[in-house]
Order: C-alpha cells, then sequence, then structure tokens
C-alpha cells in the first residue's frame, strides 16, 4: 500500500476485491469531511453495499440508510436513494 500522508484525513475501506484508500481534503470540504469521519467512526459505513459501479470508472456506496446489510431498514432496491439520520450539510464549492 503507498506511504499514507496524511493519516487523519485518509480512510482504508476494505471490500470484499481488496483496499481502496480514500484521501479526504478537509481545506476544500471541511463539513464533508468532518461528516465522513464521524459516520465512519461510528461504524455507520460497515456492511454498506456499493449501489452503483461502472466498471474502469467509478463505483458508489454510503447509504446507510437501506444500503446497510444486516439492518431492518436494508433494501437492495432502494440503495443509493437513502441517507444517514444526521441533518443535510450545505454544499461546499
Amino acid at each position: 500500500m503507498a506511504e499514507i500522508k496524511d493519516p487523519e484525513n485518509t480512510i482504508i475501506m476494505e471490500t470484499t476485491k481488496g483496499k481502496v484508500v480514500i484521501a479526504l481534503f478537509p481545506d476544500l470540504a471541511p463539513g464533508h469531511v468532518a461528516r465522513v469521519k464521524e459516520l465512519s467512526r461510528e461504524g455507520a459505513y460497515d456492511g454498506v453495499v456499493f449501489h452503483r459501479v461502472i466498471e474502469d470508472f467509478m463505483a458508489q456506496t454510503g447509504d446507510v440508510q437501506f444500503g446497510k446489510q444486516g439492518s431492518d431498514s436494508f433494501n437492495p432496491a432502494r440503495a443509493g436513494m437513502g441517507g444517514s439520520q444526521k441533518p443535510d450539510l450545505q454544499a461546499e464549492f
């Protein structure tokens, strides 16, 4: 795995296909970085499925409402349409 330059702003996601290293940019989107860290530390993303994958392009995950396997609200047909119980954030452009 590559050297991690900023451990406080790096997420290592373990998937069934291997590890994914995600660099966060708090200088560009401080509110969103704080929220992702908060949800990650709470374990909210544990067991959440990828609801959209386009080979060689992108993969989407993060729906803790409908995409979390083993939860009462898990619904693969609705994964990607939900969110968390946290309030919405203002856009950060």
